[in-house]
């Protein structure tokens, strides 16, 4: 269990992109998160921001229960708008996914719950400013190696992992499923009836009888059938109720592991033409 901690607030003034929140260790013209097509370059060009500027101005940290997970992000939204997920575990608190801006009411919040024993995400996405949240916390990051040429400011707390699965902690396993990005990673609780994080990697769409899968969301374009069928095969192995996605309102609680292979099923009968 988590012991508490007294967690320092970063004050590293590096550049972070406007558009994706990935922060970089140096000043640079471009951002290759963005310039890659997942994700886009604003009509407007290139915008940067740092961590200082994000807490001087009118946003606020959003912190709110949602199910058995403590939801963490910013209002109004920055860059993508995703937001982090804490979970609270009998092997420590565990934050998955990460969101750029973090200020002294998150890092006090979390603090008091006993901070964090590490840090998943599942896409080069939401990398944001995972550094800063491991130095506030002195917590490791764990990321999927296949991955690695996205990291904008590298830093020991980064912990590389290989493979299609890694245990975290007793009961979390970070499950590479390379939807979206090869390192696609979702995370799976073993509790109660289960439960999967799964950031964008499979998407909570609004019609909650089905996700979607997509190499690129803001570009449309679809998943690989192959990589599709894949991760279905994968998740196939694990049972789980609930499923939390990328956004505050994308959860679904019951049902959630035969959503997805209905989902996965439907998918490849469409990409591939069939009745």
């Amino acid at each position: 269990m988590t012991t508490e901690r007294t967690p320092a607030m970063p004050t590293t003034p590096l550049p972070i992109c406007a558009t994706c929140g990935t922060q970089y260790a140096h000043p640079r013209p471009d951002c290759p998160v963005c310039e890659d097509e997942r994700q886009y370059v604003p009509a407007d060009g290139q915008q940067w921001t740092d961590l200082e500027e994000l807490r001087s101005g009118e946003r606020t940290a959003l912190i709110r229960e949602q199910g058995e997970v403590l939801g963490i992000g910013c209002e109004p939204r920055f860059a993508i708008g995703q937001r982090a997920l804490l979970l609270r575990t009998e092997a420590g608190n565990f934050l998955w996914d990460c969101v750029a801006y973090l200020d002294d009411e998150i890092v006090r919040t979390i603090g008091e719950l006993g901070g964090l024993d590490g840090i998943a995400i599942s896409h080069p996405h939401y990398y944001t400013t995972m550094v800063e949240w491991a130095h506030a916390f002195d917590a490791p990051v764990h990321l999927h190696a296949g991955d690695a040429q996205w990291i904008g400011r590298p830093d020991p707390a980064i912990q590389l992992w290989e493979g299609t699965s890694t245990q975290l902690a007793p009961g979390l396993t970070l499950i590479n499923l390379g939807v979206h990005f090869t390192g696609g990673t979702v995370l799976h609780w073993d509790r109660g009836d289960g439960a999967l994080f799964s950031g964008d990697i499979v998407q909570v769409i609004p019609d909650r009888t089905h996700v979607a899968f997509m190499y690129s969301y803001p570009n449309l374009v679809p998943e690989r059938p192959s990589v599709v069928e894949r991760a279905a095969r994968t998740l196939a192995q694990y049972r789980f109720e609930a499923l939390y996605g990328a956004w505050w309102d994308a959860v679904i609680l019951s049902g959630a592991d035969r959503v997805v292979q209905r989902s996965a099923e439907r998918y490849l009968r469409f990409v591939r033409d069939e009745p």
